[in-house]
């Protein structure tokens, strides 16, 4: 049976890798949550999430983490193309589905013209 699943390849996992992002990347943000990026030299692009603690419930957390893969998954041609992305939840965000992380990312780079 073939799995329609995100390879972990395409997951930032490691602490290092998010700090790389973090020092050297670009930063874009709206009202409640932020994308920061930086070019990667593979043929692919990789996703991390961070969520803030202040979100109560591990269960919340790790639901706007699984909408987030969900969104990267289905609709990778909206984000930037060859690059380590982290998307940075903050505590006031609230969402309902994967399409609704699309909407917001577009508008977020579309803003910025990236």
């Amino acid at each position: 049976m073939r799995r329609f699943g995100l390879p972990k390849y395409c997951l930032l996992r490691e602490n290092r890798e998010f700090d790389a992002v973090y020092r050297q990347g670009t930063r874009l943000y709206c009202h409640d949550f932020g994308l920061v990026f930086l070019a990667n030299g593979r043929d692919y692009s990789r996703i991390g999430i961070s969520v803030s603690r202040k979100l109560k419930g591990a269960v919340v957390r790790n639901r706007i983490k699984r909408i987030c893969k969900e969104s990267f998954r289905l609709s990778r041609d909206i984000y930037p193309r060859h690059a380590d992305i982290v998307i940075t939840v903050r505590p006031d965000f609230s969402l309902n589905s994967p399409s609704h992380i699309d909407q917001a990312v577009v508008r977020l780079l579309a803003a910025t013209s990236v």
